[in-house]
């Protein structure tokens, strides 16, 4: 899959291509007041865009103001605020570019131009479209009117609103939770264990370090009971699909340097997509993953996916604590998969136990003691 990384797409953008020059358009007064702005950028002032570029092309994270010029699979786009805002043809909405990859929805990468192009999330992600899932419709078509500049001609990107913390020096115990694929039940696995290790009277802090940029994961993490809740774009990503390896991990120690700062007890990370996605197979078998996550979770839709990513997890000397997720929804599939394996089979009444949750960060703990 082709793919754009900030750095790389970034590169090329000399001293020279800085500055407002007559290939810039300036934005009038309160231009952007009124126009919807995506999750996805939800970091970034807007009130330092005053023009706009249609002089370079787009780069990973860079925002663009883009019209909807036909409406498809997404018809509403997720605000700030987590509300999901109905999209009309031809007005004006502010997104991110990035790539996706989303076997259940769309794989897109960022383009090299600023031709017409596709809203591949609702989150608020533009993309040109590589592939879609069956049962997708056309993605909505926009029509980029600009990247968005500053007053020095320099393109606003998601990583200018980067949290940025400084490593403590003690963490507290930090579970992840892996799965076999998108809908598999990362996210509620998560949550209800945030829920659980909550109930138990400790301050929990969550963290999605890759994915997507959407709310909906953050806003489960706090409605179950998190302390504190961020995700890969609270550290300048409105995607982390083709971003390398080495970016996850710093997006992994910073979530955990600055869960730890704000006074978290217990840390829960969830890994998105399946580990057969190359950042999460490499973030799995990265060393940040072994030195700073303590106990993994492996989330699954149905028993055979449970034992084959317990196998994959296993051979990479990250053995699940316990096996979760869609599966767990089934009673039949539950018996299948306990008749199949040694591996603890946890279903949400489990996870939400404040006194099972407290077996679990014991656990967590004596492995980050070790």
């Amino acid at each position: 899959m082709q793919t754009t990384t900030l750095t790389a797409a970034a590169a090329h953008r000399t001293d020279a291509q800085h500055g407002l020059d007559a290939s810039a358009a300036p934005l009038p007064a309160g231009a952007l007041t009124r126009v919807k702005r995506a999750y996805s950028t939800r970091r970034v002032d807007l009130g330092r865009a005053v023009a706009t570029r249609t002089d370079l092309a787009p780069a990973n994270g860079d925002l663009v103001l883009a019209t909807v010029t036909a409406l498809g699979q997404h018809r509403r786009l997720e605000l700030p605020d987590g509300r999901r805002a109905p999209l009309r043809e031809g007005e004006q909405i502010v997104v991110a570019f990035s790539n996706r990859y989303a076997p259940d929805q769309f794989e897109a990468v960022v383009p090299d131009d600023l031709g017409p192009t596709s809203l591949v999330a609702g989150g608020g992600l533009a993309g040109r479209v590589l592939s879609r899932h069956a049962g997708m419709a056309e993605a909505t078509a926009l029509l980029p009117v600009g990247l968005l500049a500053d007053a020095d001609g320099r393109v606003l990107n998601v990583a200018d609103g980067a949290l940025s913390p400084e490593a403590a020096p003690q963490r507290p115990p930090v579970i992840a939770v892996v799965g076999a694929s998108m809908n598999s039940g990362k996210t509620t696995t998560a949550a209800k264990l945030v829920q659980g290790i909550t109930a138990g009277g400790v301050r929990v802090g969550a963290i999605k370090i890759t994915g997507t940029g959407s709310g909906g994961d953050i806003w489960s993490f706090r409605d179950h009971g998190a302390h504190t809740a961020y995700d890969f774009s609270d550290f300048g990503h409105a995607s982390t699909a083709g971003m390398g390896v080495d970016a996850v991990a710093r997006i992994l120690r910073g979530g955990i340097a600055q869960l730890t700062a704000d006074g978290a007890q217990a840390i829960v990370i969830e890994v998105a997509d399946g580990v057969f996605q190359h950042e999460t197979a490499a973030i799995i078998e990265h060393d940040a993953f072994d030195e700073l996550v303590d106990a993994v979770l492996f989330a699954a839709p149905d028993a055979l996916s449970a034992l084959g990513g317990a196998a994959w997890l296993t051979s990479r000397g990250r053995a699940p604590i316990a096996l979760s997720g869609v599966v767990t929804a089934s009673a039949l599939a539950t018996r299948e998969l306990r008749a199949e394996t040694a591996t603890p089979v946890w279903d949400i009444a489990q996870l939400t136990d404040a006194a099972h949750a407290k077996g679990v960060l014991v656990t967590a703990r004596e492995r980050r003691d070790r």
